[in-house]
């Protein structure tokens, strides 16, 4: 068979020759991926994140809730508080136990967050907030069951107020009754002091500098600082108070009478203490009522005094006066040490050469006092001496009962005695008799206006003493040693403290500068660094201004002589803007930088101390301030670690900058 004969296939399509194996990834395929699984783990957090933020929300909603309604209650209750009710005090106080109960509660729900860092911090501190309110609604229920029968005596309107008797009542009347009322007050006193140191312990760890300061347009920092100031005020008069009412049938006389000694130190023309001691007055306290004895010049007792005690340097250097013919102290000028306890006990030494003998103690008091006492009496009148008061006046730009007292304890000039007339004064500067005069009229004036005042003054009264007390423009020194202790641990004694950590107290004494201190204010800035190993360094710099002329009566250059106490063993390394600068010493187990400068009317002046402290700090940093007696609220600025505080220095304060 012929090969034509065979049937021939023939493909539609060429094929090659050789056989067409497929290259492999030559055309891409299209693969199906199966959908990747999500972590089992990461469905649980999310989930457990999802939950805890929603229990975060409403957790810290009811927080809030709880929280507005607690200071509502808490306004209220300030509401009811000054509008001197009792039964509402009593009634709204419940309201607030109540809303804090419902916000302690509240906080439970956030308890763990304090493991939380940074966080756990303002949890933490908001639980030590809540119980330290708890502690002191106990504290405040105590009180106001303490002060029920007395509602009346501080002005409160109440269901006891009808024990201590009728609105018409005078302050006197009313003081009786508390006076023989202080011993069921002291049992109350021991109670109230545990209440509110358990609160303290609560509040202590609390920072405020860690808090911002301010969230949206509200101050927080400052005002957390001012808070927790005010609470460590009231704190400190509760926790050391029952010393004081303890003593208080001593010091008021309800045993046998008492008789002090009344020093009128006058802060226009700065001493150590508080300022110059112009007059005296000799008091006497029966059963809480006081009677002035007899008062007079303080010239008048220094005539009669022999000096037996070296005059200080300074008084040789820069005082002169009698200090040039003589180099003993004269009694006037006895209240040369800082410490107010130092100087009486000296003072009253040589005071009883001249006749003042007997005394069971020395209170002292400066010009403020009126100012504050006639803020609420109002103008008062004195018999044959005219009326005083608290109106500026322009000739001096301050009270007029400040310029008064000042016209009459101006004695400058010569007395002359008649040649012919033994014991006839020919000429004599003004107010030369009405100066020894002025004192007894103007405290009984005073006296009997306050203790004769209806009950709606008695608040007011109350805050001046108390205010007068704080501020130190009065003090005491007690001849008994007990006594004394105890005016010491109310700080109302003007002592120089002990202190362990960073201390400062700075104290000028007008020497020779007529009453200039009348217009000179002081602003005192500290600057601190601390080393990475602790040491620390500071500039303190005292700036003095003067704003007012030269007038030749009140306003004259100022020498200043300028002591700056600070932690015992302080290294001064440089100081500027004295006039002349003294060795550094140490007294009252402080380390002291003193020295003199010149103050004109219209001027300034700046004295600046660098030094370094003896201790190295770790972790907190406390300073304690001391204030000067008679002073007024001089601007302090303290700046650590790129912060500032600023305040006016109105008592002794405590500072944790750190």
């Amino acid at each position: 068979m012929e090969d034509s004969d065979i049937p021939q296939l023939k493909p539609k399509e060429p094929v090659s020759d050789s056989v067409l194996i497929p290259k492999i990834g030559s055309q891409p395929q299209s693969v199906k991926k199966l959908p990747r699984k999500t972590p089992k783990w990461l469905l649980i957090a999310g989930g457990i994140l999802i939950v805890l933020a929603i229990y975060l929300i409403f957790s810290f909603l009811n927080i809030y809730q709880k929280a507005k309604a607690l200071s509502l209650e808490v306004t209220n209750l300030s509401t009811e508080a000054k509008n001197q009710n009792l039964p509402g005090v009593k009634s709204q106080l419940t309201k607030v136990d109540g809303a804090l109960i419902k916000f302690r509660s509240s906080l439970t729900l956030i308890g763990w967050m304090k493991i939380v860092p940074y966080f756990g911090g303002f949890v933490s501190d908001t639980q030590h907030a809540a119980n330290a309110g708890t502690h002191l609604i106990d504290a405040t229920e105590v009180f106001l069951l303490a002060i029920e029968p007395y509602a009346d005596i501080i002005g409160f309107a109440g269901e006891g107020a009808e024990e201590a008797g009728d609105g018409a009542k005078t302050t006197q009347e009313r003081l009786d009754f508390l006076v023989k009322s202080i011993p069921e007050l002291i049992p109350r006193a021991d109670e109230i002091s545990q209440k509110v140191s358990s609160a303290q312990k609560e509040l202590e760890g609390i920072d405020p500098d860690k808090y911002p300061e301010k969230l949206g347009d509200k101050e927080i920092r400052a005002k957390l600082k001012e808070g927790l100031a005010i609470f460590d005020e009231v704190a400190y008069f509760a926790i050391n108070g029952k010393p004081l009412l303890e003593a208080s049938p001593y010091l008021l006389g309800i045993d046998s009478p008492r008789n002090y000694l009344v020093l009128f130190q006058n802060d226009k023309e700065l001493r150590p203490t508080g300022g110059f001691m112009t007059a005296y007055s000799i008091m006497k306290v029966t059963k809480g009522k006081f009677e002035p004895v007899s008062s007079n010049d303080i010239y008048n007792l220094d005539s009669t005094y022999r000096p037996t005690i070296d005059a200080p340097e300074a008084f040789i250097k820069y005082l002169k006066g009698p200090y040039v013919a003589s180099h003993k102290m004269r009694l006037r000028d006895m209240n040369w040490s800082p410490d107010f306890a130092e100087s009486m006990k000296v003072f009253a030494g040589e005071a009883e050469s001249v006749g003042i003998k007997n005394i069971d103690g020395i209170i002292a008091v400066d010009t403020q006092l009126l100012v504050y006492l006639l803020d609420v009496l109002g103008p008062i009148g004195v018999s044959g001496y005219g009326n005083f008061s608290n109106e500026i006046i322009a000739e001096c730009n301050c009270p007029q009962v400040i310029h008064e007292l000042e016209s009459f304890a101006d004695i400058e000039g010569p007395v002359v005695w008649s040649e012919n007339e033994p014991g006839k004064i020919v000429y004599a500067p003004p107010n030369y008799d009405n100066r020894k005069k002025i004192i007894g009229p103007l405290m009984n004036s005073i006296l009997s206006n306050a203790f004769g005042q209806p009950k709606d003054k008695l608040p007011a009264l109350f805050e001046a003493a108390f205010k007068s007390l704080r501020e130190k423009h009065v003090l005491f020194f007690l001849i008994d040693a007990e006594k004394q202790a105890v005016v010491e641990s109310f700080e109302i004694a003007g002592r120089i403290s002990d202190y362990d950590g960073d201390y400062l107290h700075i104290n000028d004494a007008n020497l020779g500068g007529r009453k200039s201190n009348l217009y000179v204010t002081q602003e005192v800035s500290q600057e601190i660094l601390v080393a990475k190993d602790g040491s620390v360094e500071k500039t303190l710099t005292i700036t003095y201004k003067n704003p007012a002329p030269y007038d030749g009566w009140l306003n004259s250059v100022l020498p200043n002589y300028v002591r700056v106490y600070v932690p015992k063993g302080s290294e001064l390394t440089s100081s500027e803007g004295l006039e002349e600068k003294f060795d550094p010493y140490e007294e009252f187990g402080k380390s002291v930088f003193a020295g003199y400068f010149q103050l004109r009317p219209q001027g300034v002046a700046k004295v600046t101390f660098r030094y370094k402290l003896p201790f190295k700090v770790k972790g907190g940093y406390l300073l304690l301030i001391q204030k000067q007696p008679g002073t007024g609220s001089p601007l302090y600025t303290v700046s650590i670690d790129k912060t500032e505080e600023e305040f006016y220095l109105t008592t002794d304060r405590l500072l944790k900058l750190r």
